[in-house]
């Protein structure tokens, strides 16, 4: 596919994505989305990839879905659905994010708005500049949370912060942000993408399998009972266990070197 709306870029073991419509503060259109989906598609398909950035060109993150091109999709009696351009695009975006084998850092600058929003808080390090803030606007616009935010934010910040975010349609500052647990770090805005560079350089040169697991365990374990956690870890454990990384790791430690992971 040849990209249009996002660039993506590779450098060394980390690859960055970058949404790129500056002029629409990197709204979401069908295409953009499309294009999203088929890079994040390549990088789970490409072996030499350990880490993921996510990011915006220009002043914003993303303010959400691109009203302005329309994509409500079709309904009954004349009235739009718009919930179909979730199931036939925003959702497999989402769910191929979240299946990914590499950690995914978000790089947050200025607005993140609505499914931009959600986007930015599914990375599994979000890193805002000191200018980011983050926005629920559903509600302002009759429609309610979605792209995966009502399903996350509950558990990030609790129920009370996500109804005050999803209910009153204000901004949330980096600082609050911050507060609440949403981001785990604020940065200068100059310093913005070397600091998200930096943590994706460090977890490139990882054990990249102990990170897949983790990222899955996480995901399977937050609405299962206990046993059934403590089988899925124990599942995790052995494919760990079976690793170059992890031989790797304990020659390491009894040589006390530091250990030079090969993601395999």
């Amino acid at each position: 596919m040849t990209y249009d709306n996002i660039l993506l870029e590779q450098d060394d073991s980390v690859a960055t994505l970058t949404i790129n419509r500056p002029e629409k503060l990197n709204g979401l259109d069908v295409r953009t989305v499309e294009e999203m989906l088929n890079a994040v598609q390549k990088v789970r398909d490409d072996d030499a990839v350990r880490a993921l950035i996510i990011t915006g060109a220009g002043r914003g993150f993303s303010s959400g879905a691109d009203l302005s091109a329309g994509g409500s999709g079709g309904g009954t009696s004349g009235r739009p659905d718009a919930g179909k351009v979730l199931e036939t695009h925003f959702n497999p975006l989402l769910e191929n994010m979240m299946a990914l084998n590499v950690p995914i850092i978000t790089a947050v600058n200025g607005p993140a708005a609505g499914a931009g929003c959600s986007i930015a808080l599914f990375g599994d390090f979000v890193i805002c500049a000191e200018s980011a803030y983050f926005l629920q606007a559903f509600v302002n616009i009759g429609l309610v949370p979605d792209v995966g935010s009502t399903w996350l934010l509950p558990r990030v910040i609790g129920r009370a912060r996500a109804l005050e975010m999803m209910m009153l349609g204000e901004k949330v500052p980096a600082e609050k942000a911050l507060d609440w647990g949403m981001v785990y770090r604020i940065v200068p805005d100059a310093e913005l993408m070397d600091a998200a560079s930096s943590l994706a350089r460090r977890f490139a040169s990882g054990p990249t399998r102990a990170y897949a697991l983790i990222r899955q365990g996480i995901r399977d374990c937050m609405d299962k009972p206990l046993s059934e956690g403590l089988r899925a870890e124990r599942q995790n454990q052995m494919h760990a266990g079976r690793t170059g990384d992890f031989a790797e790791g304990v020659q390491a430690f009894l040589q006390k070197r530091k250990a030079e992971f090969k993601g395999a």
